[in-house]
């Protein structure tokens, strides 16, 4: 399962999304993820479904990827999915049992709430996946300062380093998992506690070797004078040309349809 996580991974390519500018692509899905929590009814979420689908097809990404970023937050999912089903009335009902009632209101708001941290997951990471995390954090940056953020640079810094070390824990977990396994430990036998138990020896040497990495990092940083963003150039200047602009006014369009629909 840890494998299966995608956020923070870049996948390599040349398509129309990874050419695009950072900042058109932060702006958008910033529009996007507005539209979809605006959206309620089916033909909004067809619409959402179509503009999704075109998005990920655009981006040449295979899709198994994409579904490997959703497999991990199943229980989220699934739990979700079930509070709308027992919580929501209205409609016919189609399952009752004592207090316990499923009407078509509730199967109806399951399954788009389910729907909708689906599509909201799979654009997230379409962002990391198709830029890489010197250009979004130069795109953060920018934005930041745009809007007057202060200490915008270090806050870019810190938010792609903290996206860049994902991948990163993620493998150095399963290296400490498999040698404990291979020491007799066991991670999926028990109940909950006892499996919650079993992770305290995962988490302590995880977390020494987190501060560790974080250290090391900080002294490459300063051996190479780094200093913020105080007189930084370069090496590749943004700037968004007119496929920027035009992906900038597809996602407005596509708020405006989400307002219209919701």
């Amino acid at each position: 399962m840890l494998k299966d996580i995608t956020i923070g991974q870049y996948y390599p390519g040349d398509s129309m999304i990874h050419r695009l500018d950072p900042r058109s692509k932060i702006i958008g899905m910033l529009l996007y993820m507005v539209g979809l929590f605006l959206v309620q009814s089916l033909t909004g979420y067809a619409f959402v479904t179509a503009y999704t689908l075109i998005l990920l097809s655009l981006s040449r990404i295979p899709v198994k990827l994409f579904i490997k970023g959703v497999k991990p937050l199943w229980f989220i999912l699934l739990f979700t999915m079930g509070m709308h089903f027992f919580m929501t009335r209205g409609g016919a009902v189609l399952w009752e049992w004592r207090f316990l009632q499923i009407t078509e209101t509730g199967v109806q708001q399951g399954l788009l709430m389910a729907a909708r941290l689906i599509f909201l997951i799979s654009v997230t990471s379409l962002l990391t996946l198709t830029t890489t995390p010197i250009v979004l954090t130069d795109g953060l940056e920018y934005l930041m300062k745009a809007v007057f953020i202060p200490l915008a640079h270090e806050l870019a810094m810190m938010m792609t380093i903290a996206l860049r070390f994902i991948p990163t824990l993620i493998e150095e977990t399963d290296k400490i998992m498999k040698a404990q396994m291979a020491r007799g430990a066991e991670f999926d036998s028990g109940n909950l506690i006892r499996k919650a138990k079993s992770l305290i020896p995962l988490l302590v040497p995880l977390f020494l070797s987190a501060f560790r990495r974080a250290d090391e990092l900080a002294m490459a940083m300063e051996a190479r004078c780094y200093r913020g963003g105080q007189n930084r150039t370069r090496l590749r200047a943004l700037r968004m040309g007119g496929m920027d602009v035009a992906a900038l006014i597809l996602s407005a369009a596509f708020l405006a349809v989400c307002v219209y629909y919701g």
